[in-house]
């Protein structure tokens, strides 16, 4: 009888909201660390999976409308009007075609000023359109990074408390020994609960963003090959 009474408060002892609750403080500070980076690790998962749709989509839409065969200056004027539709690689071409409708009405001009020019200002906006794709991903690289050994560490801390704590006893017993060990073993749960979904979430939106990268640059180069063709000695622009 005394065996079973043993048994059932060992039990009641060992649920995860007594452990994290009566766990030591600094093993305490730990497990929020890690659950606040999981909060915000997630949220970021969010809302650069919805980010990385929507580039996606309006680049498909773009480079329909782009190949389409109509005027640029149609396809500035109906990208350029909405400001919703002015990410990625709409964002890329208008600065582009801006900065070459002004060079083309310069008088004096060569065809590599003109060229150099709008390749300038499109790097730039391509510039900061990689800088939105990258954003965030170096935050989930350190939370996937870091986490594993941030629980480690709350792990050694809380079983060094639960074997400081048996040298005072006399009788030691695995009901004594279960909550300390499982209350650090939490802290390693909760940091590899927080490492790896960022981890997968990194390297599958570093992949997204090395293919969006590679789509704008190669943008960039097929409308300055159609800027350098269009730009014949008229309008002040010389060879």
């Amino acid at each position: 009888m005394e065996n079973a009474v043993e048994i059932n408060v060992g039990s009641d002892s060992l649920s995860i909201i007594h452990l994290v609750l009566n766990a030591s403080f600094l093993v305490q500070i730990v497990m929020l660390i890690l659950l606040l980076a999981s909060v915000v690790s997630w949220t970021m998962i969010f809302n650069k999976w919805s980010l990385f749709k929507t580039l996606r989509n309006a680049s498909d839409d773009f480079e329909s409308d782009f190949w389409s065969g109509g005027e640029l200056s149609r396809l500035y004027r109906e990208w350029s009007s909405d400001e919703r539709r002015m990410i990625g690689m709409a964002n890329i071409f208008v600065p582009g075609y801006r900065e070459y409708n002004r060079l083309s009405s310069s008088v004096g001009i060569t065809r590599s000023e003109l060229v150099d020019g709008v390749h300038r200002a499109m790097r730039v906006a391509l510039t900061r359109e990689i800088e939105i794709l990258e954003s965030s991903l170096s935050f989930l690289a350190t939370v996937g990074s870091t986490s594993p050994y941030i629980g480690l560490f709350g792990t050694v801390w809380g079983i060094m408390n639960s074997f400081r704590s048996l040298g005072s006893m006399q009788h030691v017993t695995i009901a004594t020994v279960a909550p300390g060990i499982s209350e650090a073993l939490i802290a390693t749960a909760m940091g590899l609960f927080a490492a790896i979904p960022a981890v997968i979430a990194y390297n599958r939106f570093n992949s997204t963003s090395e293919q969006l990268i590679s789509r704008y640059e190669v943008f960039v180069e097929e409308f300055l090959s159609i800027v350098n063709r269009q730009a014949v000695p008229k309008n002040g622009v010389r060879a």
